[in-house]
């Protein structure tokens, strides 16, 4: 599946719109993860299973996005775009939106 965060596939010609298009996930991390990641707060550097986390959040969200154009049958995914918050202490929401289109 074709993705892209502008208005248009460069090449292409839109001949239809099929709609909005979403998916999204709530994850967190194991208890003896988060403490890790608590401590390594207070030394500094990254927080490696936060990335982690955001990481796989993002892969998971995007396959559902991409799930929900081909089941209309989409060629791509235009305007897509990434949101993120906190739902309580150490879970966040990824959500991944677009437009399905049909391309010629």
């Amino acid at each position: 599946m074709l993705m892209v965060n502008t208005d248009f596939v460069q090449g292409k010609t839109i001949t239809q719109t099929l709609g909005v298009v979403k998916g999204n996930t709530i994850r967190a991390k194991w208890f003896g993860k988060d403490i890790m990641a608590g401590l390594r707060q207070i030394v500094g550097g990254e927080l490696k299973e936060y990335t982690e986390m955001l990481t796989e959040a993002r892969q998971e969200s995007t396959q559902r996005m991409v799930e929900e154009a081909e089941s209309l049958k989409a060629d791509a995914i235009i305007n897509v775009r990434f949101t993120t918050c906190q739902v309580m202490a150490s879970a966040a929401e990824i959500m991944v939106y677009g437009t399905a289109v049909k391309l010629k």
